[in-house]
């Protein structure tokens, strides 16, 4: 087991050691490098150079790749709005009458207020990665480990547990003041107003605060995820074998 988690923290650490990183690496590309290196016999053995903790250097490296790919992609225009698995919807209340809004000339309204919870997100989404740095520098040893010996979402847990309650403590003021400037108190309201004609919907009304910042973590960590599979995943099938050459 050793030998897995020293070949498999060998081919992180070669992923961070691209000449020139950005945080939109192309983890395709870097693998590919691999193979020229493989195939040109240029490779000097320098793999078992590495110490454990220079392996878990590497992983670390990797991760922050990840979690800045994450936070930049979540942070542009439409990061979560025209993404199927993290676009926040209508709370869960409200959807029951949504139809009701729509067909009562309410659908310009409804689509305002979704659109706008959406750029509140994207908005807030940069303050994460500080977090997510700082849960990087506290890892140890046995929670690089257990990372890389872990299932396809291990790294994406160990955020979790590390920074979700944080997350939602640091963003909700930000989720707050960004609802504020994108319009979301104002389409709510709009909302909220005609709802309240249809009887008994008063019941169904909810924190809005709380439901958009519960929403904004919830998809940082769907895309997290997301970034571990490619760096665990790309291309698997291969991986041990090239590093047995590689770095023999």
């Amino acid at each position: 087991m050793r030998k897995i988690f020293f070949m498999v923290g060998c081919y992180l650490f070669l992923l961070v050691m691209n000449p020139s990183p950005s945080a939109a690496v192309d983890y395709g590309s870097l693998f590919k490098k691999v193979q020229e290196t493989a195939g040109g016999g240029s490779a000097r053995g320098g793999g078992t150079n590495l110490s454990q903790g220079q392996v878990v250097d590497g992983l670390k490296q990797a991760l922050e790749i990840g979690t800045s790919n994450t936070v930049q992609a979540l942070s542009k225009t439409d990061g979560y709005y025209t993404n199927p698995k993290l676009k926040i919807p209508l709370p869960g209340a409200m959807q029951k009458f949504e139809k009701i809004l729509r067909t009562t000339g309410f659908g310009s309204q409804v689509d305002a207020f979704e659109l706008s919870m959406n750029r509140a997100a994207e908005k807030a989404a940069p303050k994460a990665e500080a977090l997510f740095v700082d849960a990087i520098k506290q890892m140890t040893i046995a929670d690089a480990e257990g990372i890389l010996k872990g299932g396809n979402n291990a790294a994406t847990q160990y955020f979790q547990g590390k920074t979700s309650g944080k997350l939602q403590v640091l963003l909700k003021p930000i989720v707050q003041k960004s609802m504020a400037a994108a319009g979301v108190t104002r389409s709510y309201k709009t909302v909220e107003n005609q709802i309240q004609t249809i009887p008994f919907a008063s019941n169904y009304m909810v924190d809005l605060d709380t439901y958009v910042t519960e929403k904004s973590v919830a998809g940082l960590f769907v895309r997290l995820a997301e970034e571990e599979a490619k760096i665990r995943t790309d291309p698997a099938a291969r991986v041990t074998d090239l590093l047995k050459k590689v770095f023999q």
